[in-house]
């Protein structure tokens, strides 16, 4: 048994603490908040609650067989409902799209759109589907090592797609701008514009479309929950109110971690952590990336978030409603190319209490806004008040109702507020953008070169962003350090 000390408690961190224990070892888990979850942890206010980070949850399958890994069921912690919509898409007003929970239903409103799209969107399926098969049943669960873990018969027959963009490959056959913004909205997923995203990550699609969008009753914090459940039965010791200022080091070794200036011996410290963050956390000698690097590097959005309590259940809106009013390109171009608060922002709003009654007091909506901004943009309350004003505005006016009179309370996050809480590089949300010279092998390594012992985890190193990602890297870090604790010298003797 080997002592094994975690930072963070998001879903890579809970991930690989339940591998790592269920191997034998002791492991502790410890989160700098108050509540467990990292980014996705819950808000509660006057009988409202709120998932605070992600709201969707796709690819079931994933945390299926994360559960499974265990001889459990995700049913054994928590109950899932598929939506129906999946989810409605506004261009104006009372001009919008709903996207259907099965795929026949999802060809008919498409061929309504553009004659003939249908075929084409069968088609595209198909490869969605074929490069989901690769991707989510294979590749995106090896460790980034090496180039060679993309080389495989499979995706040699797909190497076209990683030249050309998702963009490029929904434009060729599909006309209709809404239709084109629908097909592309999956990848944002992923942290980057889709013309600046290999088109193999079309895979996103099939999980859109094909696996269709699903809500743990009670919030995606129930699945956190669930998680460090199965992480408790198996031994795994949570520690909140835990501020890691420091991960010793000896002759480049990791020996251990300083939490609330309490130094906390183990033979592995495993990061799920911002990877920046836990770099300033050893000497400058023990850094593999500089401040250069990371500045090059294209990070996901950050997120301007509003938690909203309405009086009243709203209308013409469905539980993930996305708002496409405004340019997609020149939004893209305001968070990438010149990063600036956006003229004219999409944005995305969850109202979970219209499927699950106990989000909300009776008759009342819960409601989490989300504009995707650029990391490290200027975050003030005067910014954030004018935003909200702007989004409730175009809320009222797409949607043909008053919502503005009906607000309770509305609570923002942004920028300063991921920066305090997760300790996030230049407050982006997501981690880092899965571009093609930042994907597989290209991304930070999850196990250190400078310093023996320590390893990372989360949507900065592989797979990439994402909460099923998430799981997939806790995993991939599990096994790394097992295997290390298997061949190093230094763990011959066990205790």
């Amino acid at each position: 048994m080997r002592k094994i000390n975690i930072i963070g408690s998001g879903f890579s961190s809970l991930a690989a603490s339940c591998y790592l224990a269920k191997a034998g070892h002791d492991v502790s888990i410890f989160e700098k908040n108050t509540t467990i979850g990292g980014r996705a942890r819950q808000y509660k206010k006057d009988g409202f609650t709120f998932d605070m980070g992600p709201t969707w949850y796709w690819m079931p399958d994933v945390f299926e067989r994360f559960f499974s890994d265990f001889d459990k069921k995700p049913s054994d912690y928590f109950q899932l409902e598929k939506l129906s919509p999946s989810y409605q898409v506004y261009f104006n007003k009372l001009d919008s799209i709903t996207i259907a929970d099965n795929l026949e239903g999802i060809y008919s409103v498409f061929e309504q759109e553009e004659p003939g799209s249908s075929t084409h969107l069968k088609a595209f399926l198909d490869s969605a589907k074929s490069n989901y098969d690769i991707a989510i049943k294979d590749l995106v669960y090896r460790p980034g090592v090496s180039f060679m873990e993309l080389i495989t018969p499979a995706t040699i027959s797909k190497l076209n797609q990683f030249w050309e963009t998702v963009s490029k490959q929904v434009r060729s056959k599909i006309k209709s701008k809404k239709l084109i913004q629908i097909l592309e909205f999956p990848v944002l997923f992923l942290g980057a514009k889709p013309s600046d995203t290999p088109a193999f990550y079309n895979f996103m699609n099939y999980a859109d479309f094909g696996l269709g969008t699903w809500h743990p009753k009670g919030g995606m914090y129930r699945v956190v929950e669930g998680m460090a459940s199965m992480a408790k039965e198996l031994g795994v010791k949570l520690l909140t109110d835990q501020n890691v200022e420091q991960i010793s080091t000896n002759n480049g070794i990791a020996t251990g971690v300083i939490s609330n200036g309490v130094f906390y011996e183990s033979d592995i410290v495993l990061s799920g952590a911002d990877y920046h963050h836990t770099e300033t956390l050893v000497e400058n000698k023990h850094r593999q990336y500089s401040d250069s690097y990371w500045n090059k590097k294209t990070f996901a959005p950050s997120a301007l978030l509003f938690y909203v309590g309405f009086d009243k259940k709203l209308e013409n809106v469905a539980h993930h409603t996305l708002f496409f009013d405004s340019d997609f390109d020149d939004h893209a171009k305001e968070i990438y190319d010149q990063p600036k608060w956006p003229s004219n922002p999409l944005f995305y709003a969850s109202f979970p209490s219209i499927t699950d009654k106990q989000m909300a007091p009776k008759n009342k909506e819960a409601a989490t806004f989300l504009i995707p901004i650029a990391p490290g943009i200027k975050d003030t309350q005067e910014l954030r008040e004018k935003y909200f004003n702007i989004i409730i505005e175009r809320l009222e006016r797409l949607t043909n109702q008053k919502v503005k009179d009906h607000i309770l309370f509305h609570e923002s996050y942004c920028v300063n507020d991921f920066i305090k809480d997760y300790n996030s590089y230049k407050g982006n949300a997501y981690g880092m953008a899965n571009t093609l010279l930042q994907t597989a092998f290209l991304r930070p390594k999850i196990k250190s070169k400078k310093v023996e012992g320590l390893f990372f985890t989360g949507q900065l190193t592989v797979p990439g962003p994402g909460v099923p990602p998430s799981l997939i890297s806790g995993k991939i870090a599990s096994e790394l350090i097992l295997k290390e604790l298997k061949k190093s010298k230094r763990y011959e003797t066990v205790i």
